[in-house]
C-alpha cells in the first residue's frame, strides 16, 4: 500500500517549532546488537544538560542513507522502543529540495521537541547517547531541525507548487 511520506522540513512547518529525527545507516545493520536492550533505569543516568542533538554526520564517516531500511535491526529497534515508551513518530524524508528526488531512506521524525528540560527529551537523549553524550549505535545518528532553516522552503506549501514543479522538470 502507498505511503506518502512527508519531508521533515514540511513536519516543522507545520509543527510551528524546531524537530527532532532519526537516521540510519546501511553500514553493518547489524552491528551493535548485543546493546539494543536499554535495560536500565534511564530516568537515574546522569543528566547530561550540556548533551546536544548529534549534528555529527557527514563529517564523521556516517552515511544518513539505508536502502535497506526495511531489514534494519537497528530502525526496529528503536522504533519498538518509541512505541513502547509512547513517543509518537513517524517516516519522514529528507529537507524537501527543488534539485534532489531521493527514495525513502527510513528516517523517522520523532514528535518531541527539542526542550533538553522536557522529561520525554531526556528519556530519548538517553536511550540514544551514552551519559558522555556519543551515539550508542553507530549506524543512528539523530538531528534537530531548527524551525528557521525549515522556513526556508514554506514557498513549498503554497497550493500547487508541487504540480508546477513537477510539470517543469
Amino acid at each position: 500500500m502507498p505511503l506518502q511520506i512527508e519531508h521533515i522540513d514540511a513536519i516543522c512547518r507545520k509543527k510551528g517549532r524546531d524537530v527532532l529525527f532519526i537516521a540510519f545507516s546501511s553500514d553493518d545493520l547489524s552491528e551493535d546488537t548485543q546493546d539494543l536492550e536499554v535495560t536500565e533505569d534511564l530516568e537515574d543516568s546522569e543528566d547530561s544538560e550540556d548533551s546536544e542533538v548529534s549534528q555529527r554526520g557527514l563529517d564523521d564517516g556516517f552515511s544518513p542513507f539505508c536502502s535497506d531500511w526495511e531489514n534494519s535491526t537497528i530502525r526496529k529497534t528503536i522504533i519498538e522502543w518509541l512505541d513502547q515508551h509512547q513517543i509518537e513518530w513517524s517516516p519522514c524524508g529528507h529537507v524537501a529540495s527543488e534539485n534532489l528526488m531521493m527514495s525513502y531512506q527510513g528516517w523517522i521524525y520523532v514528535d518531541v521537541p527539542f526542550d533538553t528540560k522536557d522529561p520525554t527529551y531526556q528519556v530519548l537523549r538517553d536511550y540514544l547517547e551514552t551519559p558522555e553524550g556519543t551515539m550508542r549505535f553507530s549506524n543512528v545518528r539523530w538531528y534537530y531541525l531548527p524551525l528557521e532553516d525549515a522556513m526556508k522552503n514554506a514557498h513549498h506549501d503554497e497550493p500547487g507548487f508541487w504540480d508546477r514543479w513537477a510539470e517543469d522538470f
